[in-house]
């Protein structure tokens, strides 16, 4: 693994963004299918919001060691999409959030992904719990949220995007 490589599992290894990968966000992005989902008016993200988004991503995994991670399959060192920790509201909760390129749906990565990272927020940081949140329509995301073992909290708006399922996940007690 590289010094942006963070966590890997049996199929995928989750890294940070460099800003010269912007591209492989905007084909992901951009992509009106992946997007339905992703804002509240379920359109592309523009290239300001994406070029935005990445530097926060950069940014915030430099100040939290945490962020959106690039997902790529061990096997072929395909792209597959993103997962990783944002920051949600002014106290600045960590939120796990995912999005894959469409070909690569169905194929359990995105829970894989996310487990990885549940395994390594319990491991290497000290709080308590974390949030998830996805698309009241969007069935699939929701399906792994839930798998993950998130308990639901309430249904509300999440910034300019309404009619958002949201879910916590606190640290497993120690035996």
């Amino acid at each position: 693994m590289s010094d942006l490589d963070l966590i890997e599992t049996d199929r995928l290894v989750l890294s940070g963004w460099r800003a010269d990968q912007i591209g492989d966000l905007y084909r992901l992005h951009g992509d009106p299918v992946v997007a339905r989902y992703l804002t509240g008016h379920g359109k592309p993200w523009t290239p300001e919001q994406m070029d935005a988004a990445l530097a926060g991503w950069i940014a915030l995994f430099e100040r939290q060691q945490m962020g959106k991670l690039r997902v790529t399959r061990k096997s072929d060192g395909a792209l597959v999409g993103r997962c990783g920790f944002g920051v949600y509201g002014p106290e600045e909760i960590p939120e796990i959030g995912y999005s894959l390129f469409p070909e690569y749906w169905g194929n359990g990565y995105v829970f894989e992904a996310a487990s990885g990272l549940k395994d390594w927020y319990w491991r290497e940081t000290d709080r308590d719990h974390f949030l998830g949140m996805a698309d009241a329509r969007n069935e699939a995301s929701l399906k792994v949220l839930r798998k993950l073992g998130g308990v639901y909290t309430h249904t509300g708006d999440s910034y300019d995007h309404p009619n958002v399922e949201f879910y916590r996940y606190d640290r497993p007690a120690t035996a």
